[in-house]
Parts: C-alpha cells; structure tokens; sequence
C-alpha cells in the first residue's frame, strides 16, 4: 500500500472561496451562515484533480486536510475563524463520505493571534471524536508571517492542547498558512522559515520530555533541518541542549521534497523510521519538471530511484510510518 500523509483540498468548489470572500468583507460581523456545495460538485472537483493524480501514481489512500494557505488565521478574530474553520472542516468530513477508502480526515483549527491554542481544543475535540479525524494541522504562526504568540515551547500557551492531543491520541503537522507580510513568500520562503523555527523552538525545550507521547509531523522534510544538521548539533553541545541526534528521532518528516538529492539527505539524517511519504499534491508546486517530465510532487519515482533503500526501508517509508 502507498500512503500519501500529506494532502489538501486545493481544488475547491467555487462556493467555498466566494463565502469566506465575503466574510472577510463583513469582518466586524461575524456570521456563520451556510455554504450550499453539492455532492456532485465535490465529486468533480476531486476525480478532475487530486482523485486522477493519485490513480495515475497507485497511491492508495491520502490524509486530507483543507487548503493550508487559505485557513487565514491572521484574519479577523477568534469567531471568524471559528466559523470558516469549522466549514473547511466540514467539508473535510463530506469528502470522506464520498471518498473513505481513498481519504484520510486531518482538521483545520481555529487559531487566532492573541488566541491562547487551547480555545481550539472544542473543535479537535469535535472533529476527533464526532467526526472520526485522526489529526490536525497546527500552525505555530496565525499572525501569518511575523510570529507575534509565544513559541512551541511554551508551557502556559502550547501545553493545554499538547495534553489534548495526547489524550485523544492524535497527531500535529505542523504547518502555516499564507503570509501577510511582504519579506516572505508564502511557500517559497515563509513555509521553510516555519518548518525550521518550529523544530528549533521543539529542540531547545522539555516538550518532549514532558510528553513522550507526543507525535509531531514537520512537512516539507524539515526546512532547512537536514542540510544544516551539522549547526544544530554543535549548537546543542555549546549551548548543553539535548543532544540533536537524538532530539531528531522524537520528530516526524514527510518526503515533501522535490529533488532526489535533498530527500535522500533527510533519509540519511533523520531515518527511515521517522520519515512518511508525502507529496502534497496538488499544492505548493503543481509544475512540471522539464527534467523529468512529470510533476514536481510525484515523488514515488524519485523514491523508487533511491538504490540504498531496503525493502523493509519501503514498507516502512510509503505505508508503515504513517
């Protein structure tokens, strides 16, 4: 079996855009309202799109989140993005009724600047328990690009919701959305910045310690983790922070990478067993690689050409991690 653990609603029924369209309009008045999306509309959306490109590749099943660029946190406040998020979230669980051999859940959460993570434990909670959702997306940064709330390792902000993840037994991708700030490309450069910050704020904590049984996923294969895996080791050993070495096996990645080069690089750094596939299809680069003449996010060809890989390492890499 192929599992692909990273995916996002991308191609999103027209009907979607044009309500949150409207509710950033009428910010200073939050209404939840409805959104009327077919069944038949869903279904074209995803077997013209996500549903054809994972048939075309065999991969069996993919773990389904909504868009990440467009959950927004840095708009409005708290109700506003309750409102939307429970929508996407919805929506997420509509899928999964067309689709439940093909489509694993994983929810949006309502964050907000100033909004301590705990507010969106109600709808972890809902999702998890009521909707069948086996995890989240958790963005370390809803001001969207310039990092306002308290980082990772803080107790009396992130703790409250690591207990609740731990509790229901879910995991956290880690994973921003757009940027509002004008320095940073929101996949070019703000998603990277995310993924490494993210790792070093986990790295020089007792988050792990105090939750062995946390599980964090950072996409993307780590930002800029496996190729400056020599600084954060000899940051830890001058600073006395936990060995990285051994800090990197508390941590999850996926092979979101596209290039042969860098993935293998990741495999070497952080291990097979802590490695899921991915693609993030269709998402930050729906191009064509003139190279190869496939898309950049079909990855299981550059897998399949890794010649150091084990059949035990493959079952392990595209179905067993995740």
């Amino acid at each position: 079996m192929i599992i692909d653990s990273h995916g996002h609603y991308t191609t999103l029924p027209p009907a979607i855009d044009a309500w949150r369209s409207r509710q950033i309009a009428e910010l200073a008045k939050p209404t939840k309202g409805s959104i009327t999306v077919s069944d038949d509309e869903i279904r074209e959306t995803l077997e013209n799109g996500q549903i054809k490109r994972l048939r075309e590749r065999g991969t069996d099943k993919m773990f389904f989140s909504p868009r990440a660029s467009s959950m927004g946190h840095h708009f409005g406040g708290e109700q506003i993005s309750l409102y939307w998020t429970q929508h996407c979230n919805d929506l997420i669980a509509r899928v999964i009724s067309l689709y439940p051999d093909l489509f694993v859940p994983v929810c949006q959460l309502p964050q907000s600047p100033g909004v301590p993570p705990k507010a969106a434990i109600a709808e972890l909670e809902r999702c998890v328990n009521d909707l069948g959702f086996v995890g989240c997306v958790m963005n370390p940064d809803p001001s969207g690009g310039f990092w306002t709330d308290p980082p990772l390792s803080d107790k009396d902000w992130w703790y409250p919701f690591y207990e609740k993840l731990v509790e229901l037994d879910v995991a956290a991708m880690i994973h921003v959305s757009a940027t509002c700030n004008p320095n940073f490309h929101s996949t070019s450069s703000h998603y990277m910045n995310a993924d490494t910050t993210s790792i070093v704020q986990l790295h020089q904590s007792t988050v792990f310690q105090d939750f062995p049984d946390l599980r964090i996923i950072v996409p993307h294969g780590g930002g800029a983790i496996p190729y400056q895996y020599g600084r954060f080791r000899g940051i830890a050993i001058r600073d006395g922070f936990q060995p990285f070495d051994e800090f990197i096996k508390k941590i999850y990645f996926d092979t979101a990478i596209y290039d042969q080069n860098g993935l293998e690089l990741l495999l070497k750094v952080a291990g097979i067993d802590n490695v899921l596939f991915a693609s993030e299809m269709i998402g930050a680069v729906n191009a064509i690689d003139p190279e190869t003449g496939r898309y950049f996010d079909d990855i299981k060809p550059t897998v399949d050409k890794i010649d150091w890989l084990t059949d035990e390492d493959r079952t392990k890499l595209l179905e067993g991690n995740a």
